[in-house]
């Protein structure tokens, strides 16, 4: 597991990263009515991976109950209704209070902000990837100076945990256990992808916006996108979902530990709070986040999965990560 620290420590981001399938490359071609849920069956089904990360197993068998999930992440345009309709003020709108924090934090660290992608050439290290940017949040998600502007329809980005939730509290929905996630992420089908085979883009064929070339030197944009993708630009999964692999990762509700429970295995909702500090460092909360972002590549980052799973610090958003709601 790949740890990324900001000076002090204080804010830490986990990273390594079907029938009906199609690649596209224009908007035009994307999701056109967009904020429906779709149905995802009851199933048995093997939960997790023993074949690729650590923290993906032990594989075990587990049930799930049937249920409704947003057939695409929650956009610009979603989550600005629910703001002008609350005034709710998300966790990088806010100026943290220095008594929350040790006495040694930088005070540029002490400012309304979230984490932005950086990358350059000559990154080569986790920590030259990422920027502590002033001002950037889910309005400005690339610094204070830029904006949402004709991007109603793409995911939005730097939510915490707790934003995430609020939205869904207030869509009368929750956020997707991890089981409930992976269900519907595997599309009715038992291998590596939501497809048929094992292959990341079988036939030259992209289904998922992910990171192509080297990784975080180039993205040669083979899948028709450098960057976020508009929701719905890939072909729906069995399901009717689009995205559950790949664009953003997503919150789910379950609180992370470095491996699965075999014994839980009925609507399985993960361990407990303590259980979960007890395994991380620093004491920090974090959450199982899903699906991996643009910025996984073959080369870094193999969580396109199904079974990929990552833990995220509970009171920090990024550029790559967002979310979507369930109906039980």
């Amino acid at each position: 597991m790949n740890r990324f620290f900001i000076n002090t420590s204080l804010f830490i981001l986990f990273m390594s990263g079907q029938t009906g399938f199609a690649q596209s490359h224009s908007e035009d071609q994307c999701l056109e009515d967009r904020g429906a849920s779709v149905w995802v069956n009851g199933a048995d089904f093997v939960m997790g991976d023993d074949t690729l990360y650590r923290e993906e197993g032990p594989a075990h068998r587990v049930s799930v109950d049937g249920f409704w999930i947003d057939e695409h992440e929650v956009t610009n345009e979603q989550f600005a209704s629910f703001v002008a309709e609350t005034g709710y003020v998300t966790v990088a709108e806010r100026t943290p209070d220095p008594e929350d924090w040790p006495n040694d934090v930088p005070e540029a660290l002490l400012t309304a902000g979230s984490l932005v992608f950086t990358a350059t050439e000559s990154g080569q290290d986790a920590a030259d990837w990422w920027a502590w940017v002033p001002g950037t949040d889910w309005r400005h998600p690339y610094g204070p100076d830029s904006g949402i502007e004709g991007r109603d329809h793409y995911p939005v980005i730097h939510i915490a945990f707790e934003d995430a939730q609020a939205y869904a509290s207030w869509a009368g929905r929750s956020l997707p256990t991890e089981a409930q996630f992976e269900l519907a992420a595997r599309s009715r089908h038992n291998t590596s992808f939501p497809w048929d085979g094992n292959e990341l883009a079988p036939h030259g064929q992209h289904h998922a916006n992910t990171w192509q070339g080297t990784f975080p030197i180039e993205d040669n944009a083979e899948d028709g996108y450098q960057g976020l993708a508009p929701v719905g630009c890939f072909g729906a999964n069995d399901y009717g979902a689009y995205d559950l692999i790949g664009n953003v990762w997503e919150w789910t509700s379950n609180w992370y530990f470095p491996q699965h429970n075999p014994a839980d295995t009925g609507n399985p909702t993960g361990p407990s709070l303590q259980q979960s500090l007890s395994s991380a460092e620093d004491g920090v909360s974090t959450k199982v986040i899903k699906g991996g972002s643009y910025l996984c590549a073959k080369n870094y980052c193999l969580r396109f999965r199904p079974a990929a799973r990552e833990a995220q610090d509970t009171g920090l958003g990024t550029s790559h990560i967002g979310f979507r709601t369930v109906m039980n």
